[in-house]
This record gives structure tokens, sequence and C-alpha cells, in this order.
């Protein structure tokens, strides 16, 4: 640490050193199951899943929070690299890995130490815990090894997933880490789609990480404590929360409907190899790993909520109680798309949200969707459709997140159609997110995206 201004500055050198220790406390850490592919795809995608257990596995070929049974709570967080140095980004990614091993687990993100060390119970004048024990005072040269305020608090099947932008890779034209030449072919700029209103403060990043759980401040905690290890490495560039209701069967968003119905099943190992994790094609660091497309979607819920039912089932293409198809009984009935009423025209729409969404019309593509619902307050707003109302509304909607085993056959594919297309789209503004490479999980004693730094 050194003094800057009167004020304390973490240094460079300390970082190194803090993550050279966390590190190594990492590699010898507990038991903890090898292989998350097989626990995770024995799950539902319910929320508040009876009988999951309270800890998910960290280590594996995959990482958590892609197959996971959907946690209730979200806490999602984009960083700008900031250091030029590469082993500061290994470094960093090696203390990350220790630290959401150790969380993921229930325990603090950092071996307690001197920074937090519990000494007498009669030690006069120091701040004592509900069993009676005092903790020392942190001598202001050592960092905490945590910051606390989940201590006793399980683990709530907290998993953390992390993703790499395009910067680590390039940016502003330069190979700032000599890894340019290591970037996958299928992971590409998003393009611009129609309707984009993305604000730049909200979208991309160098690193991703998703906190999921089922305690929103065990989610908060665990993104807290990483961006503390990153100091000056990284900095938070953009967060986002997000929820889902904890009731059994497909969740549902804010605009009443379900979401998710047609995901493929998690279930099934064929259709993720197919759709969600990467292969032979990709480089080896990204062989058993996904990409994440995550989307800050506002939803006018002041419209929306003026129209009639029968209205907001057009759109999407589904009964807004049930959840089966138009022309349906059951939610997860395959869609009818042939189907026409006594007049000739389709049962569901041309331009229903489910419509242009299907594989059926998008040469059979798919992505696995995992959003949760996002409510920011309110601020003042202009609709982009008529009545054209302006005035104080919800900022509020859908933070959309789907995994691909590439964007280019997935969400590119899929959304291009439905950007110009979808009659949701009167309700729905795209204002930001990103485009993520995520990793395969780690092998006990490897740190996320080894691979990529050895191979460099």
């Amino acid at each position: 640490m050194s003094r800057q201004g009167g004020k304390l500055r973490a240094s460079r050198r300390g970082f190194l050193a803090t993550s050279a220790r966390v590190a190594a406390a990492g590699a010898s850490f507990g038991a903890v199951a090898t292989a998350n592919a097989a626990a995770q795809s024995a799950g539902s995608t319910a929320p508040g899943t009876q009988g999951v257990a309270q800890s998910e596995p960290f280590w594996g070929l995959h990482q958590g929070g892609i197959l996971t049974p959907a946690q209730t709570q979200t806490y999602f967080a984009a960083f700008d690299l900031v250091t030029t140095k590469r082993e500061d980004v290994a470094r960093l990614l090696q203390a990350w890995t220790a630290a959401a091993a150790r969380m993921t687990e229930g325990q603090t993100a950092q071996p307690l130490g001197d920074g937090f060390k519990p000494v007498a119970a009669d030690a006069g004048g120091q701040a004592t815990t509900k069993d009676g024990d005092a903790y020392e005072k942190p001598d202001w040269r050592t960092q905490a090894a945590d910051s606390g305020e989940v201590l006793g608090v399980a683990p709530a099947r907290l998993t953390l997933t992390f993703g790499f932008g395009a910067g680590m890779f390039t940016k502003d034209g330069k190979d700032r880490y000599g890894l340019a030449p290591r970037r996958p072919q299928a992971f590409v700029d998003l393009p611009r789609f129609v309707g984009d209103q993305l604000v730049e403060a909200h979208t991309g990043g160098d690193l991703s990480v998703q906190a999921c759980a089922d305690d929103p401040q065990v989610a908060f905690h665990a993104i807290r404590q990483l961006a503390r290890i990153a100091q000056d490495v990284a900095q938070v560039r953009w967060t986002q929360t997000g929820f889902i209701p904890s009731s059994k069967g497909t969740p549902r968003n804010l605009m009443g409907f379900r979401d998710g119905t047609n995901n493929p099943a998690i279930t099934d190992p064929r259709l993720m190899e197919r759709f969600v994790w990467v292969g032979a094609e990709g480089p080896n660091w990204m062989r058993g790993g996904s990409y994440v497309v995550a989307r800050r979607i506002r939803i006018a819920l002041e419209h929306w909520d003026r129209m009639q039912v029968a209205f907001q089932e057009q759109t999407v293409g589904r009964q807004k109680i049930t959840g089966a198809p138009l022309g349906g009984k059951r939610e997860f009935e395959p869609l009818d798309l042939d189907a026409t009423d006594k007049d000739g025209n389709p049962v569901i729409a041309e331009n229903a949200h489910v419509r242009l969404a299907a594989g059926a019309t998008n040469n059979g593509a798919q992505i696995l969707r995992r959003p949760y619902s996002y409510n920011d307050g309110v601020n003042f707003t202009a609709e982009r459709w008529p009545p054209w109302r302006q005035g104080m509304e919800y900022d509020a909607g859908l933070f959309f997140v789907a995994y691909q085993r590439d964007p280019r056959t997935g969400f590119i594919l899929i959304y291009d159609k439905m950007a110009k297309l979808d009659m949701m789209n009167q309700f729905v503004t795209h204002v930001g997110g990103g485009l993520f490479a995520c990793p395969r999980g780690p092998a006990k004693g490897e740190f996320i995206g080894e691979q990529l730094f050895e191979a460099a």
C-alpha cells in the first residue's frame, strides 16, 4: 500500500503479491466435485427447485451458471482492463478463480488472516460478534480478506460465470496483450441492429462476471469481492441486477408471459453439444465453453399495460395464462406455424415474437436463454410509439442472457430478423449489453482461461 494525496492507494506490487497468495491458497483449497456438467444437467430450469444442494460445483469441464438450474437473483458486472501487462491479467484471473471457488462453497473470498483476525474476547474497546468473539482492527497495510457481510450465510447455490470481451484481444486497433491471434473466428463483434439505442456506459467490457444465487446479498457480495481483488488492474464498467420469481415452472417476465419455454432441454447432452458448447471448431481454451450475449432490454410497461390481453397474446404468439402457443392447449407443445383461422389468416401472426424466434424459421438455430427481469426505478422517458407519451416511467424490463455455441449462427442470425419485424418492438428497446467468450471450466489447479495465456 502507498499514500497519495493523504489517501491510501493499493499498489500494483501489492496486488500481484496478494494474487499470488490467493492463487496458492486456492490450489490447495478443500475438495469440490470436479465434473459439474453431470450435476448441472440433472436439474431443471425452474427456479427455487426443491432438493437442489446449497452449494453448486465450481470445478469441471463447463463453467457453472450456464446449465445450473436458474437461481432467483443475478448480479452481472462488466470490467475494463486498465493494465498494459499480460501477466497482470493472468494473475487477476488466477486470483479470481481462487476466490470464486471459495465463495461458491460459502467461504470468505480470501483466507482469513491478519486483516480479519479473531482475538481474545476481553480485548478492550474491540467490536464483538453476537457470539462474544472480538476482532482486531485491521492494520491499514493489510487488505481485509473479505468485506464480511455474508459471514454465516449459506452459499445459496452461488455460481460465478466468467467471460472475455473483445478488448481482451484488441482494443482501439491494438493487440494489448499479444492475444489477438488467439481470438476465435466465431467471436465476432455484434452488429448494430435495427432499433438499438445502446448506451455506451452500459455496453461492452473487456471481462464479464455473472453471479447468480438464491440470495441477492450473496450475489452482490461475490461481485464486490472480485472488484476489490482487481484493484487497479480492472475496473467496473457497468453492472446489472436481475430477478425471477421463485414459483414452479417456467418463470414469467414483467410482461406477465412465461419466458424460456422454447429452450433446448438442458437434460439432453446432444442438444447442449449442438447449440451451447464450443466444439473442435474452437481453440482449446474455448472447447467446452460458450458465448454469452447479454442485452439490457427496457420494456415500456406503461404502454404494454394499456393493451388488451388478446393483443398481448397476438404479439407474443402464446396464451398469457397457460403459456400454450396460440391454437394449442399446453405450454410445451410444438408451435403449429401452419395453422390458420377460418378466414385463412395464420393463428400465430407472421410477425409474432415466437414465430420469428423459432428454430423452424431460423434454419434450426437455437440458443439457451437464461433471462432475468430488472427494475431500476423510474426516470424521464419519451415513448417510441404512439401516443408518444413523455414523463416519468419505469426503468424496468428484461436482462436477456443467452448462451450459444456460435453467435453468428445463434443470436445474430435470430435477432437480425426479429429486430426488423417483431411486433414486440413497439414495447421494447435494447439499451445496453455485450458479447463475451466464456472459456471452458477450470480443472483443479487451473485458473479461468489459463490455456489462452499458455498458447499466446
